[in-house]
This record gives C-alpha cells, structure tokens and sequence, in this order.
C-alpha cells in the first residue's frame, strides 16, 4: 500500500523555461547524478497546463491526486489518482487541468546514461536503445490494476520517498529502483521494431518545427503559407497534420498560445493593454480582448486588476 505525502509549494504562478528550440531549460539533476525528482501541482502553472515541450532525459510522472490530461506526440490520456506515465526522450508532451479541477504529481526525469553507465555497453545497446528508438515506445501509462504495472508506480513512489529523505546511499537506491523500472518495461514493451528513420519519427519532426515555428513568431502576423512552409505541404494537409498531432485545429493553438504569453506581461502592469496586444500578434485590442475573455473567462484589465488582490 503506497502511502501519500503532501508538501505545499509556496510558488504562486509558473511556467516553463524553454530554448528557442522548445527544449525544458530545467535542470534535470547534475552531471554526475543525472536525476531529477519533483513535486508538481498543475494549479501553480498560470492556466492550469505546461506547454509542449520536449528533453533529452527520460520522464516519469505519477499522480497523487486529481486527473491530468496528458498528451505525448499524438496520443492523449488521462490519468487519475494513482496512475503513471513514462514519457521517451525526446517526445514532445504537455499536460493540463480537466474541468479546472486541480491534479497534484510527482516527475521524476533522468539521463538515459545513468541506467548504462558507458557508451556501447550490454545494457545500452541491448536494453536501453531498442526502448528510446521506437517509435510507438513515445509512452507508455502505468496502472496499479496491472500486477507489472503497480512495481513499476511502487517503484516510482519510492524514488521519491528517497529524494526527500536522502538515506545514506540514496542515490544507488534511486539508480536501483530506475534499473527494475527499466527491467519490466523491457520484458513487457510491444516492440514495434519502427525506428526514428520511419514517417512516424517524420511526423515528429514537423511537429516540433511547426511548433518551434510558432513558439519563436507568435509575435509576428502569421499565416497558414507561412506555416505549411515551415514542413514542405500544402496548407489543407498542414491543417489535417497538426490537427491529427493534437487534438486541436492550428490556428486554436496560435490563439491559445498567444494568449499565454500575454498574461506575463498583464502581470507585470508595464505595458497597456493595446501594447500587450500588439506584443502578442493581435490584429487588435478587441480581437485580443474578445479572445481573451473566451479563454480566461475576464478581460485583460479584470485579470490585471484580480491579480493586484490575490
């Protein structure tokens, strides 16, 4: 039976860090222990949701509370209390709130090098590899319901229990534990055997140029040419494409995105209203006021003004 321990973070707003790249600009632990283990509450993020992104290291996610919904690549789950996610290196995820109900988590990253130890060993070229290559292997949930399944969530739990408490030699324990979790996803993954050279890893690559795309002109008056330019296709097959890859229609992405990156600046009160828009990519004060209200459920000047009195 896992037992939960709650610890309330004192950071009222945050969002990511990424490079110009979308790559996390989080440290995932240190070069010589290459870990990284974390509390996380989806409330703290300023609308309830992380963007997408993406990072070298290997993520593992375990919720404590609440449901997140949880998107890797082109797939989407959602995840309940006691659920888990292994999210692959490299694969481009995000996460968010459903019906604005709050879901609390731990993620725990690590370089895949601290499960083999040095290049082209046994256990990176036999055991580690095969699992980061495939493609279908972007991600894979944990139930506690599958006997596998729950060592795995046990396991991942435990990591955590260490990170906090920091036993003598906690760190092998966590390298231990990150081996067993590493044993049954190899004994129990479907190997597809479709490598990153597939149009599989093709459709990745767009995805992250578009977004890329989007995350460094968001700013700028965009258009579809624009962006189906950005991937070599037409502009009805760029719409099926990212629609396909995320649930949502494209231009719905460039709005939603606009409006996130306006709410930093709102808080920050150095600039009107019509400058936030402009800043943003807004055609207009009222085209960003409209779309704002839509999202946020107030105008820009009742958000501004509601965060001066929390």
């Amino acid at each position: 039976m896992i037992s939960y321990e709650f610890y309330r973070l004192e950071v009222r707003f945050m969002q990511l860090r990424l490079d110009k790249e979308n790559r996390e600009l989080k440290a995932h632990g240190r070069y010589e222990f290459p870990v990284n283990v974390s509390y996380e509450q989806l409330s703290c993020y300023e609308r309830g949701s992380f963007s997408w992104h993406w990072h070298p290291e290997i993520e593992l996610t375990f919720v404590l509370s609440g449901q997140i919904g949880y998107q890797v690549n082109g797939k989407s789950y959602v995840l309940k209390e006691g659920d888990g996610i292994f999210c692959n290196t490299n694969a481009p995820h995000t996460g968010h709130m459903i019906d604005g109900m709050d879901c609390v988590y731990i993620s725990t990253t690590f370089a895949p090098r601290f499960l083999y130890g040095f290049s082209n060993s046994v256990i990176q070229t036999r055991y580690v590899e095969p699992v980061l290559t495939d493609m279908q292997l972007a991600s894979i949930v944990f139930s506690p319901e599958i006997d596998w399944q729950n060592k795995v969530l046990t396991c991942m739990h435990r990591i955590y229990d260490l990170s906090l408490s920091q036993p003598a030699a906690f760190e092998m324990e966590i390298q231990e534990l990150l081996l067993s979790i590493w044993i049954e996803i190899y004994r129990h993954a479907s190997f597809s055997g479709e490598s990153q050279n597939t149009a599989a890893a093709r459709d990745v690559e767009r995805l992250r140029i578009l977004l890329d795309y989007i995350h460094r002109h968001y700013m700028e008056h965009l258009t579809l040419e624009d962006l189906a330019a950005q991937i070599h296709i037409c502009r009805s097959e760029c719409c099926r494409f990212f629609k396909k890859c995320m649930n949502e229609s494209l231009f719905d992405y460039l709005l939603d995105y606009r409006i996130e990156k306006s709410l930093p600046l709102l808080l920050e009160r150095q600039a009107s209203i019509t400058s936030v828009a402009e800043q943003t990519g807004f055609s207009s004060p009222a085209y960003f006021s409209k779309i704002f209200r839509q999202q946020m459920g107030c105008s820009p000047s009742e958000y501004r003004n509601r965060a001066d009195h929390t």
